[in-house]
Parts: structure tokens; C-alpha cells; sequence
């Protein structure tokens, strides 16, 4: 059985983790920018307090976006946006309810939700690898309480 080296699997839960986050990074800082405008989109979505739902996308987008970049806490995190992820399709993405072109462009988007989140189920199992801070605290916890034997 073939396995990949070390150094190449590393880059690429790298790679993966950098590609699986863009979108949400992306769009959590286009949410900061047009915080009305996300306040309207989920009013229009029927997402319960509008405020709330738009700043809780924000946070979940951006702040759990950049710590996947980064490789912190990088299980559980993957774990929870990828709930996000499936949510977000079934609020914003209901194309069960849509005609014509418009529920094939819901449902492709729909699809989309359900796909990034089977690459987030796949980061939460593998973990984020050699290149982050997980691996950096972990050595050091390491370090810490070899030191202390």
C-alpha cells in the first residue's frame, strides 16, 4: 500500500485547511463590511434575531475560518462549522421550496454547503497536521511535562 511522505501529507492538510477556510474568511469579512446588509439578508432568510444571527455569522465565518488557517483547536472547530456549514444550507439554500432557475442555483449552492462540510468532517478526523499551532501547543505540553518528570 502506498502511503504519501510525511512532508507532502502535512502540506497538504496545510493547503486544505487554507482552501477550506478561504470562503468563510472571505465572507465573515464581507459581513463586518456591510453589517446592514447582513442584518437584511437575515431578516430575508427569517434567521431569528437579525442582529444576533449576523453577528454570530461573523464570528463563526471569520474568527473560526482564520483558526482553521491557522491550525488551532483544529478538530472541534471543523467539527462545529461543518454543523454551520449544513445549517446555513438548510436556511439560506432551501430550493425545495424555490422554482425554475432559481432552486437550481439554490441547489447547487445547497450542494456546495453539503460538500464543504464533508471537507470539514474530513479535516475534524485527520486533524490539522504538522504545520500549526495545535502541533506547536502540543509539542510544548510535551516539552513541559517531560520537564517536570
Amino acid at each position: 500500500m502506498y502511503t504519501f511522505p510525511t512532508f507532502a501529507q502535512n502540506m497538504l492538510l496545510l493547503t486544505g485547511r487554507i482552501l477550506l477556510a478561504l470562503l468563510f474568511v472571505l465572507m465573515g469579512w464581507s459581513k463586518i463590511n456591510d453589517f446592514n446588509g447582513t442584518v437584511a439578508y437575515m431578516l430575508h432568510t427569517g434567521a431569528p434575531f437579525p442582529p444576533l444571527a449576523a453577528s454570530i455569522a461573523i464570528i463563526t465565518e471569520l474568527g473560526v475560518g482564520l483558526a482553521i488557517v491557522f491550525g488551532v483547536l483544529t478538530r472541534p472547530l471543523a467539527l462545529i462549522l461543518a454543523v454551520y456549514t449544513i445549517a446555513t444550507g438548510l436556511i439560506g439554500h432551501n430550493f425545495w421550496t424555490m422554482e425554475g432557475m432559481v432552486r437550481y442555483d439554490n441547489m447547487l449552492h445547497f450542494y456546495k454547503n453539503i460538500s464543504i462540510a464533508g471537507g470539514l468532517l474530513s479535516l475534524a478526523a485527520a486533524g490539522a497536521g504538522l504545520f500549526s499551532v495545535d502541533t506547536l501547543i502540543e509539542k510544548w505540553l510535551k516539552t513541559r511535562s517531560s520537564h517536570q518528570l
